[in-house]
């Protein structure tokens, strides 16, 4: 018993915790965090995404270094024109379909189906497209900053001139 007793303590301390210290999320600053699917509140955006996209960032900050979650939700027939991300990425697929295809033209007979329940990651800079079969959701991960770089300027919905009243 005593060298079980000796293996526990070595092993906590190698881990730099004991069980004391081992608290509820909320008394260590709400390190954890559940999003139940009914109470995820969906924002308007990116703006990097072409009008008609939400988003929910579950984890992390998108926008700064280190590990971020987000959500997507992509209307039937959403497309998203030829792009490379600067860092790799995760994308797990919730619902719907996501049509995805690889280079420098989007050409929608060149996709291949990722159903729901599929994980895809690809490395940072490919060339890659995307359009949706049905309301789709896809979550993201990787390691911020996010960001999306259109193949073509004009694809960019950030380039567009605002619409005139």
């Amino acid at each position: 018993m005593k060298a079980y007793l000796t293996i526990v303590a070595v092993a906590l301390a190698l881990l730099g915790r004991s069980p004391a210290q081992d608290t509820k999320a909320a008394d260590r600053g709400g390190m954890e965090s559940i999003h139940r699917p009914d109470q995820i509140k969906w924002k308007d955006g990116p703006a990097s995404l072409p009008p008609g996209a939400k988003f929910a960032v579950l984890e992390g900050d998108t926008a700064k270094e280190g590990p971020f979650t987000m959500r997507v939700l992509l209307p039937d027939g959403f497309r998203i024109p030829p792009h490379i991300h600067p860092n790799i990425e995760h994308v797990t697929v919730i619902s719907g379909l996501v049509n995805f295809g690889m280079g420098e033209k989007f050409d929608k007979s060149a996709t291949q189906p990722m159903p729901a329940g599929t994980f895809g990651f690809w490395p940072a800079g490919m060339k890659h497209f995307v359009w949706t079969t049905g309301e789709t959701i896809v979550q993201v991960h990787g390691i911020g900053p996010w960001r999306i770089d259109y193949l073509i300027p004009a694809d960019d919905p950030r380039n567009a001139t605002p619409a005139k009243k």
